[in-house]
């Protein structure tokens, strides 16, 4: 409840919410990306993509026009600022000032658990590739 999230922002154990990590995560990803050729940039880069899909779900589901949202955080991004869509202003301020966040040790699980799929269903593919090739 309440009680946990007040115990995690008094431990520092919070990271700024709204689509805060999920943005900026996607924007490291794709300057990773571009150290990388081939298949490995592509999913690299699409599952910076995938990330975006958080922002932009939360801003459909206010009724805010998502792809304006989008753009406007991964500009801010690109200059520095750590914000997110706030949902009680309906607009995107410094989230972790406002009191948007999240536990850290979940959003840390969520992106690791996505990861780990990610990498599974690779592996199904190129298992699956290597089986055509071989027939």
């Amino acid at each position: 409840g309440l009680g946990d999230v007040i115990a995690v922002v008094k431990d520092e154990m919070a990271v700024p919410g709204g689509g805060c990590i999920e943005i900026e995560l996607s924007r490291l990803l794709m300057k990773f990306a571009d150290k990388h050729s081939g298949r490995e940039q592509l999913a690299i880069k699409e599952f910076a993509e995938a990330l975006e899909f958080i922002p932009v779900t939360l801003a459909e589901n206010a009724g805010l026009d998502a792809i304006n949202i989008l753009t406007e955080l991964k500009q801010r991004h690109e200059n520095g600022e750590m914000v997110g869509l706030n949902l009680f202003e309906d607009k995107i301020t410094d989230t972790f000032k406002d009191g948007i966040v999240e536990p850290l040790k979940i959003k840390t699980q969520a992106i690791s658990s996505a990861v780990e799929t990610a990498m599974i269903i690779l592996r199904i593919d190129d298992i699956l590739m290597s089986t055509d090739e071989q027939q």
